[in-house]
Formats: C-alpha cells, sequence, structure tokens
C-alpha cells in the first residue's frame, strides 16, 4: 500500500474504508511504519517506534472488523503519542536522559480510551525536554525539523507530534499544552491542535510540567478528526455538531495584545480568517481583555514553580543529565518561596476569572496562534518591527493566556508566508465550549484550502 500525503490520510476519509474492508489495517499500519522508516531520519520526529505492538495491535482491529466488530471511527486508525503518555512496557522518556530506560507498567487512561477505540499506536514522539520549551531543540535525542523547512523549528513541546502529522507518518496524534505546546507546534507545522478545558481529558499517566496548567487534547490533520478523537478521549459526542454553522456567531476580536507586535504577514493572514468567518455568517466584535501584560510573568512563574517540585530530586542527584536548557531553567526558581508561588496562583485565578467575564460579550475569540513563523533553528531571537524578542517567549507570547484560564483553544491553518511557512489562526471558547470552538474551525477550514496543504516530501 502506498501513502500519498494529503487528505486521503486523515480518519475521515479513513474509517470508511477500513470499516467496508476496502484498506487493510495491517497494510495501512505497514505502509505507515515504511514512511516512518524513510523520513525519520529527515524530521527526527520520533523517540521511539512500537513497530511490533502496531502490527500487532493491526493485526487485532483487521481479525475483528472482518468478523463483523467495528467499534467505530478509531478502528483501525494508526497514531502516534507525545513521548509523555504512559503506554504499558514502551519506554517512556519525556525526552530527558533522565528517564532514558524508564518503562511503566500500564498505560495512562487516555492511551486504554484510544486503544479500546481501536487505534493503532505507531510510536512515541519527540518533544523538548520534558516538555519545558516551545522550539523542540532537543539536546539528548535531537531536534525536531519543520517539514516545510528543516532550518526551521518545528515549534514545542510537541514538535515531533505536529511533524509526524503535518509530514504523514500518522493520522493523528496525542499532545500536551502547558503554554501553548499543542497549539504552537501546529501552527508552526501547518496542522490542527485543539487544548480542551482544563481537566477535560485526564492527565494520569502522563508526564507532568506544571500540574495546575497542564493539557492533553489532539493533533490533526483536519478539524473533524481532532473532534472524532476529542470524543474517545472523553467519551461525549462533540463531532455531532460541527455541521450546525456559524450563522449570527459573536467571534470577539481582542483590541489590544493578541495583535500588538506581531509579523505582518501573519497579520494580513489572520485578518483574512476573520473575514471569512464573517462571510460564513459570524459577526465580529471589538473586545477588551483585561490584565493581558502579565501573562507572560505569571505562567513563566507558576511553570517553574511546579516544574522545580516536581523535578527537585532528580534536579539535586542528577543534574547532569538534564540539558544546559532545561538544568538553567529550573535552578532559577530554586529561591522562590511557597508564599510567592501562592501568591501567583491567587493571581492566575483572579485573572482566569476576568478572562472568562470579558467573553460575556462574544461567543469566541479569534486571534494570531503565533505572533511569527516558524523560526530558524539557528535563531535566539526573532524580529519584529524594530524590536527584538527572545524566540521561547515569543512563541508563547499569544497561547498561555488560554492556559491560565483555563479554557479550549484551537490552531488551524490560515495561511502561508510568502517563504512557504504556515501560519495559524487561534479559536479561543469559554470552559467547555468544546463543541463550539470545534465548529467555529470546522466552518473556517471548509471555506479555505489552507488545511489541504501539505509539505513536499523531503529529496532522499
Amino acid at each position: 500500500m502506498k501513502l500519498s500525503n494529503d487528505e486521503s490520510l486523515t480518519i475521515v476519509r479513513l474509517a470508511p474504508k477500513i470499516k467496508r474492508g476496502d484498506v487493510s489495517p495491517v497494510e495501512l499500519t505497514e505502509a505507515f511504519l515504511e514512511r516512518i522508516e524513510r523520513l525519520q531520519p529527515h524530521l527526527n520526529a520520533f523517540i521511539t517506534v512500537t513497530r511490533d505492538l502496531a502490527l500487532a495491535q493491526a493485526r487485532s482491529a483487521e481479525r475483528e472488523i472482518a468478523r463483523g466488530g467495528y467499534r467505530g471511527v478509531l478502528h483501525g486508525i494508526p497514531l502516534c503519542l507525545k513521548d509523555l503518555f504512559h503506554v504499558g512496557g514502551v519506554r517512556t522518556t519525556a525526552g530527558s536522559r533522565i528517564l532514558r530506560n524508564f518503562k511503566p507498567s500500564g498505560n495512562a487512561p487516555v492511551v486504554d480510551r484510544l486503544v479500546k477505540a481501536g487505534c493503532i499506536v505507531l510510536g512515541k514522539t519527540n518533544l523538548h525536554e520534558f516538555a519545558f520549551g516551545a522550539t523542540n531543540l532537543n539536546p539528548h535525542y535531537g531536534p525536531v525539523r519543520n517539514p516545510w523547512a528543516p532550518d526551521r523549528v518545528s515549534g514545542g513541546s510537541s514538535g515531533g507530534s505536529a511533524a509526524a502529522v503535518a509530514a504523514g507518518l500518522s493520522v493523528a496524534s496525542l499532545g500536551t499544552d502547558t503554554g501553548g505546546s499543542i497549539r504552537i507546534p501546529a501552527s508552526a507545522c501547518g496542522c490542527v491542535g485543539l487544548k480542551p478545558t482544563f481537566g477535560l481529558v485526564p492527565l494520569d499517566g502522563v508526564i507532568p510540567l506544571a500540574p495546575s496548567l497542564d493539557h492533553a487534547g489532539p493533533m490533526t490533520r483536519c478539524v473533524e478528526d481532532a473532534a472524532l478523537v476529542l470524543d474517545a478521549l472523553t467519551g461525549c459526542r462533540h463531532s455531532r455538531s460541527l455541521r450546525k454553522g456559524i450563522e449570527g456567531l459573536r467571534v470577539g476580536i481582542p483590541r489590544h495584545y493578541y495583535f500588538d507586535r506581531i509579523d505582518p504577514e501573519v497579520k494580513r493572514a489572520v485578518l483574512s480568517a476573520l473575514s471569512s468567518l464573517e462571510d460564513a455568517g459570524a459577526r465580529t466584535v471589538a473586545v477588551d481583555l483585561p490584565g493581558m501584560s502579565e501573562t507572560a510573568e505569571l505562567a513563566g512563574e507558576i511553570t517553574a514553580a511546579e516544574a522545580l517540585a516536581f523535578h527537585w530530586k532528580w534536579l539535586n542527584s542528577r543534574a547532569g543529565d538534564y540539558g544546559e536548557d532545561l538544568r538553567e531553567r529550573l535552578t532559577a526558581k530554586r529561591n522562590m518561596s511557597v508564599v510567592e508561588y501562592l501568591h501567583c496562583r491567587k493571581r492566575c485565578q483572579a485573572y482566569a476569572e476576568r478572562f472568562v467575564r470579558a467573553m460575556d460579550a462574544c461567543d469566541l475569540l479569534a486571534a494570531p496562534t503565533l505572533p511569527v513563523h516558524a523560526p530558524r533553528a539557528d535563531e535566539s531571537e526573532v524580529v519584529v518591527g524594530r524590536a527584538r524578542e527572545n524566540i521561547r517567549l515569543a512563541l508563547l507570547r499569544l497561547t498561555r493566556p488560554a492556559n491560565l484560564a483555563g479554557v479550549p483553544a484551537i490552531s488551524v491553518p490560515c495561511g502561508f508566508t510568502k517563504s512557504g511557512l504556515p501560519i495559524g489562526l487561534q479559536i479561543i471558547g469559554k470552559p467547555l465550549s468544546e463543541d463550539l470552538v470545534l465548529r467555529a474551525a470546522y466552518a473556517y477550514e471548509g471555506a479555505t484550502p489552507w488545511h489541504r496543504q501539505f509539505p513536499p516530501e523531503p529529496a532522499s
């Protein structure tokens, strides 16, 4: 079986064929494993490929479907997992030397849910070490390369998942998002990334970064695929309302912050996307979001404090096993007091309440996912206008607010720069409004061509 990097590699297209018996789960899995083997040297998207497990699951799916035991749209669908999710008997490294030999005894509950739905696990994807970064320049397992331009970062920390999905190495993936780690690489690599409401998807059996800000969610090639994976993760039918349209929906456009200090090409693409939403029946309204200037400092303090608590024992006994980037960021907060942390948590709660209150003026917010396109891997700063900004801070700037507020947010492709790099539109909802977020994203996607463009296969 030969795979083409196009719309055929979606759950929406593959599931009916698998159900009818037109596509063999075994042949499909073998084709993905062959593609991974061929393109992994170019992209470095995987840390571990679970070939034997995948083929065993594929053979089981094929037998069950042939006997009339079709479980649903994910049955026989190959996917991958960010290397934070426990898979029994498979090493789970978190992208670090610290856990290079760690093999959990069982699956994370969300992995069990996907396996129960019939998914086939192709492997564990590369990430920024312990998910604490936005570029996916990993000192232990190597950098993930952007499928659109190998000299560019994939974004992080779920960079391997985004690269694998965008390059057609997997139908879908599961990522995590503490400050933007699903949406940043989704935007940089040109795929769909959904961060659900805080707590909607359980995080047991997922190695944490900052538990009060961590989220898990799907990364896919189209919005409907994201909804179908979320259905399996939550047991709810988020995909049912996709086709209801957005006539009369109030889409809030932030007056400040989200459109401050952004690349002109990004701004043009997002403004064009807003026009498309209006053409589809939505009504745009200007919205003021208070307290946005404090989000970078607040998210940074909380993330560092909670990460330090998790890493405390290893930092004191195995500091040399961390990459320099992570070690420095952890040790920088060693003197943070409990009082300071609790004050940050109190400020975060107040910020979240203000953010959600401000959304009373609209049904959803729409804004850029990133203020810039994917930077080069050798850059430490990006230039926007006359200002220079640290790459990590720039990539996190527009995604962190949704983590602090705990609200759902999705990134969908909305265009390309003149040099051919993807641009993402971010749609943000109120708590537990995943159905509406997905509906708006689906309506936008259906009116534009961007989700049907995929990176060319690298030359051998």
